[in-house]
């Protein structure tokens, strides 16, 4: 959809934001040209591409009137969008893209452009894809989390309540009994939540090709917690490629083992924080409507079923 302004809105975020939000959704996209303009007059901006975006924000390429690439990224005011503004504020571009400014108003925010096109994705070594994201993870964890963040100890407990009936829900009861098994072991580590700064969805999609360093991450939804609810996006990673291999689960204990590596994680606390994490995602699957658990879920959890105890 091109607007009166020239600014083109991308179909797919249009569409998301309608579907999700309605009258509402549509609100905030048919008002993204007087934003647009609202903050490249604002910040001395001019535009320096097409727009684009995910289901969740636009993303235009900008210069700042010293000739500087960045990029304005509009999304509205949520606590996703809150905590994602802190958690960059505290990383301050080590190991993630850097925050140049924000409208707390309208949470727009101006970042870094990094390589777009680039992903990490796009290597076809996958050991070292998998070492260069355990390495930016591992920056990003070591930072503890400011205040004002979600903390995991009020997700596990939200999950612990739903987790019965979404077992009910499920068909097969095999699945019933492996649900009820992550939720176990998320009742275990529910008085130990931990304190870091965690990325939340730091998979191989997320982290671009930069300037100043080789790869940065991108688009955290940060959350207070313990660094080992943060590997499953990377053991999801590019997962129809893992199936191709044939070989799921050795390679995703070759990833676990290099993140935990890298972090320096206790491995069955790291495995059973993973569970937690699987727990999650199929909570979020049985509300959507599915009766069975994802595939990729059974066998990332198969794949890790001895690192309990190791």
């Amino acid at each position: 959809m091109t607007t009166s302004q020239g600014l083109e809105i991308p179909a797919r975020l249009a569409a998301s934001y309608d579907r999700a939000f309605g009258a509402e959704g549509r609100a905030w996209t048919a008002a993204l040209p007087e934003l647009v303009s609202r903050h490249l007059d604002r910040w001395g901006l001019v535009r320096d591409g097409a727009a684009g975006a995910g289901e969740a924000s636009l993303v235009l390429p900008v210069r700042r009137a010293d000739g500087t690439r960045a990029v304005l990224k509009l999304q509205p005011p949520r606590q996703e969008t809150t905590a994602a503004l802190i958690g960059l504020r505290a990383w301050d571009g080590a190991g993630a893209v850097r925050l140049l400014d924000h409208d707390p108003e309208s949470s727009t925010m101006l970042l870094e452009r990094l390589d777009g096109a680039r992903t990490l994705a796009a290597l076809e070594d996958d050991d070292e894809a998998t070492a260069i994201l355990a390495g930016l993870l591992a920056r990003l964890v070591s930072v503890p989390a400011p205040a004002g963040l979600r903390g995991l100890g009020e997700v596990t407990a939200e999950m612990l309540a739903r987790a019965p009936d979404a077992a009910a829900a499920l068909i097969d009861p095999s699945e019933r009994r492996l649900l009820r098994g992550w939720a176990s072991a998320v009742a275990e580590l529910a008085d130990e939540p931990g304190d870091r700064l965690l990325h939340w969805d730091l998979h191989y999609g997320n982290v671009l090709a930069a300037d100043r360093e080789p790869w940065l991450a991108i688009d955290p939804e940060p959350l207070s917690g313990d660094p080992g609810f943060d590997l499953w996006p990377a053991l999801d990673s590019r997962w129809d490629d893992v199936v191709a291999k044939g070989d799921a689960l050795r390679i995703v204990r070759r990833r676990f083992d290099t993140l935990t590596e890298a972090l320096a994680l206790d491995r069955p606390r790291a495995t059973a924080w993973t569970l937690a994490r699987l727990l999650q995602n199929e909570l979020w699957n049985v509300e959507d409507g599915a009766r069975s658990l994802a595939p990729s879920s059974v066998a990332i959890a198969e794949s890790l079923h001895n690192r309990r105890a190791n």
